[in-house]
């Protein structure tokens, strides 16, 4: 499995974006309230970042020889795998609460303190769920081996 790229999380950060704002203007268009963010949104993403992080300090310990307890590669690889996905959706959700917060101070009126609070704080929250998602999977990452930098090793390395 591959490292999350640069290029995909700025690309689900902008289609976030291009999303959120146009589905707030559509709900404007069309007479339907706008949607604001409530304030558990912000609560529950940190907290899923917080639980991902702690998931992947055992495997962080063990790779790094920091414990003696055997790490399930099953359970190491879907931590990995619940990582990744942190990280996209705290991308895509971080695009989506920019794209409803540009939409609310685009207005000619400024709607109430209280709905910007809310979206800069889902906003946030969802950053940190990126940041999370990342440390998390460097964090599951299996360090070099000393072994195949030796010179005498270079015939084993199949091309």
């Amino acid at each position: 499995m591959r490292r999350t790229r640069a290029t995909s999380l700025i690309g689900l950060g902008v289609a976030g974006i291009v999303v959120g704002f146009l589905v707030e203007l559509a709900a404007a268009g069309t007479g339907i309230a706008v949607f604001i963010p409530p304030l558990t949104l912000p609560i529950t993403l940190v907290v899923i970042a917080i639980i991902v992080v702690s998931f992947a300090v055992p495997i962080r310990r063990a790779t790094h020889g920091k414990s003696n307890r055997r790490i399930d590669p099953f359970q190491a690889m879907r931590i990995v795998v619940l990582a990744k996905a942190c990280s996209l959706s705290g991308a895509l959700l971080t695009g989506a609460g920019a794209g409803i917060l540009i939409f609310l101070l685009s207005r000619a009126v400024i709607p109430a303190g209280s709905s910007i609070w809310l979206t800069v704080a889902a906003t946030v929250g969802a950053a940190i769920l990126l940041a999370g998602g990342l440390v998390a999977e460097h964090m599951c990452t299996i360090p070099p081996d000393d072994q195949d930098d030796q010179p005498e090793n270079a015939h084993a390395k199949s091309p």
